[in-house]
């Protein structure tokens, strides 16, 4: 069952002590490891093969940099990793000797198997309400999540309760789960979907074992993750995604830095500000890489009005809180370096210079399509959005049988779009598998329907108004890391490139670039880009990388125990 979080208001939260490499510190019971780390100043959390420290830098389990040892288990995740009892922790360093595994190993019929009537992969917005509307319909479903929580990056919920009040975004998503939970929803936190296998089999490990699901149905709700943006520097610690800076304070109510600075494109980065504003940092500006509104967009924002009035609202407000805090609004401009100084970081925006704490970095995002490309789901390159786009219908079914899709994993709509999009998809898996679409449930369709159309419409808006040109190679100097897991630099992939390597592979093969723990999720859309500049051809759905099991880094010692 879902763990759903009572918002009790007290004047202290409750503390653990945890002690990281001989050093005692106060942690906030139910905050990630990483929250509390970034609390207490300390930024480095690894070292990589070339002796550099890493940190935080997605904030989501993806990007695998500020992994640590954990009560000697090597390899933990900071930013997955909830504190819930006192800890011993140090700092990761590379190839360092594990403990030998014990235990007899498992046989592949030993595996433990289960067999969901409807399971959901991801319980962000767009999961919860496919949950939701199917189980309304009468179906049995399992939603699976990586994450100790349910909620996603949208309504990710607050997991330490002090002084500070949930918001509206927080109700919101607490409602929705709660709802999930009263239909009798079925919720399994912790579980990393490793593969999928045709025609619709997930490898998954739950608790450090091996489990194999077997569902009649299908529904993936994995999202996205934030691009990334190679300059020199970027792989600094104190250097992370806006993702990460937002999951730092609406999750553990924990700032990324006292200073900080926040550049990218689209209106995520304006949210960020007002809320760290509002936390108590001083944020020194918001870098937008689009051109600053005129004119020419006031189409789109009567568009943006007339389709979501309420969005266009919290807009308004996050500048407003921006204004207040005196935080400047830079546009047309990007973050061209990062440097580390004795105080922190200095942040290079054109020919201005900035000393902060933390940067954060938002230039868009990247859908999580492993596990549907895995299956065999055709898709289609978008080339305005520089995105792979799932191939569904108008319910989400793929051209897979038995396998749906929606949200951001499928091209990015925003959460609001995905929810409606759950809510069809969900409706649409009952009724395949046998439960009538009647009455209520067709009005909740018609419903959906509208506001997805809705909330499309404000989105091809947005997008219009944060129109900006992606990374290109003019902004990595020969020694920029374009592959943060394997520390492969722009002059080792251009030499590869400059022998007349023409896809992608040979190039992997070559530099080794897109073979760390990341798998590429970084690298390989900047390296598909550079390939199609040099060779002259589009990019499309083969033209990256294929994708294997497993979809994420997990230990063998977990698939045979």
């Amino acid at each position: 069952m879902v763990t759903v979080h009572k918002f009790v208001l007290r004047t202290h939260p409750v503390m653990i002590e945890i002690e990281f490499e001989c050093r005692r510190l106060q942690a906030r019971d139910g905050e990630s490891l990483a929250a509390t780390l970034t609390a207490h100043g300390i930024r480095g959390f690894r070292t990589t093969r070339r002796g550099a420290e890493r940190g935080i830098f997605c904030g989501m389990g993806v990007c695998q940099d500020c992994l640590v040892e954990v009560d000697g288990r090597a390899n933990e995740r900071a930013c997955m990793t909830i504190v819930d009892r006192p800890m011993v922790v140090r700092r990761e360093s590379f190839a360092r000797p594990l403990a030998p595994k014990s235990g007899r190993p498992i046989a592949s019929g030993e595996i433990e198997t289960h067999r969901p009537e409807l399971l959901i992969i991801g319980a962000g917005p767009g999961g919860l309400s496919a949950a939701v509307s199917a189980r309304r319909a009468g179906c049995a479903v399992t939603v699976v999540d990586e994450r100790p929580h349910a909620g996603g990056q949208y309504f990710k919920q607050l997991s330490v309760h002090d002084a500070a009040p949930p918001d509206a975004q927080h109700r919101e998503g607490a409602r929705l789960i709660e709802t999930a939970r009263e239909l009798g929803v079925e919720f399994e936190e912790r579980v990393t979907v490793w593969g999928a296998f045709p025609p619709n089999e997930f490898g998954a490990v739950v608790n450090g074992r091996a489990r194999r699901y077997l569902p009649r149905a299908t529904i993936i709700a994995t999202g996205a993750y934030e691009r990334g943006w190679p300059v020199p520097g970027w792989t600094l610690p104190g250097v992370m995604t806006t993702g990460a800076a937002q999951t730092l304070w609406r999750t553990a109510r924990r700032l990324p830095g006292r200073r900080v600075l926040i550049a990218g494109n689209g209106p995520l980065n304006l949210q960020l500000a007002a809320e760290l504003i509002g936390g108590g940092a001083e944020v020194l500006a918001v870098v937008e890489a689009a051109a600053k509104p005129g004119p020419a967009q006031l189409p789109a924002l009567l568009a943006m009005i007339a389709a979501a009035p309420g969005l266009v609202r919290d807009g308004l407000k996050y500048h407003a809180k921006r204004r207040s805090g005196r935080a400047r609004m830079i546009y047309d401009a990007v973050v061209t370096g990062i440097e580390k100084t004795e105080t922190g970081l200095r942040a290079s925006i054109g020919k201005e210079a900035f000393d902060v704490d933390a940067v954060c970095l938002g230039y868009g995002f990247e859908p999580a399509n492993e596990l549907l490309r895995a299956l065999g789901c055709t898709h289609d390159f978008d080339h305005e959005r520089r995105q792979l786009v799932t191939r569904c219908d108008a319910d989400g079914l793929t051209d897979r049988a038995g396998i749906y899709a929606l949200g951001d994993c499928t091209g990015l709509g925003g959460a609001r779009v995905a929810m409606a999009q759950g809510t069809l998809a969900g409706l649409a898996a009952a009724e395949t598998l046998g439960y009538p679409i009647a009455g209520v449930l067709r009005e909740l369709r018609e419903k959906a329907l509208a506001a997805r159309a809705r909330h499309r419409r404000f989105q091809q808006a947005l997008w219009q108004i944060h129109a900006a040109p992606g990374w290109s190679a003019e902004c990595a100097t020969p020694e920029t890391l374009i592959c943060r897991c394997e520390e492969v630099s722009f002059a080792a992939v251009d030499a590869a490139l400059g022998e007349g390597l023409e896809s992608l592979g040979a190039v992997k093969r070559r530099t080794r670039i897109g073979m760390g723990r990341c798998q590429g999720r970084y690298c390989a859309p900047i390296l598909d880009a550079l390939l199609a500049e040099r060779c002259g051809r589009p990019r499309s759905e083969f033209s990256g990388m294929a994708p294997r099991p497993p979809a994420k880094p997990v230990r063998i010692g977990d698939l045979v125990s």
